[in-house]
């Protein structure tokens, strides 16, 4: 097996006519593991996750709710973990630009919610 280096831009070219752009860097051959480059101008959008997804904000204010009503504001710099399962809204409050990796599970699981993150930090 042969290791290969990514480079994952911060500033790939935006389509200026397009709500999104994506460019997925890379795909596993099985179509469950990829890591790329998204990028939104603000909206808002009802999601439903049947993958995992790794984010990191490299611009912008992403809000999460979940299907109880708990939203997750996440700004640049930060990471979060999206769960297969999750069903809520996503909002890009502002324009967004993030490195992602998405793993699709062999056996999905039931709806899954936003972990509390105050409590992450507080390490309970």
């Amino acid at each position: 097996m042969t290791i290969r280096s990514i480079r994952f831009d911060p500033a790939p070219p935006l389509d200026p006519n397009a709500a999104t752009t994506v460019h997925e860097w890379y795909q596993d051959r099985t179509g469950a593991f990829s890591a790329g480059f998204w990028a939104s101008a603000p909206s808002e959008i009802e999601v439903s996750y049947d993958e995992d997804e790794f984010c990191v904000l490299i611009e912008g204010t992403v809000e999460l709710t979940d299907a109880s009503g708990h939203t997750e504001t996440f700004v640049t710099g930060q990471s979060f973990v999206i769960p297969s399962g999750f069903k809520g809204v996503w909002k890009s409050v502002t324009a967004v630009r993030k490195f992602y990796v998405v793993h699709l599970p062999v056996v999905g699981t039931g709806a899954a919610s936003l972990p509390d993150a105050a409590a992450d930090l507080a390490g309970t």
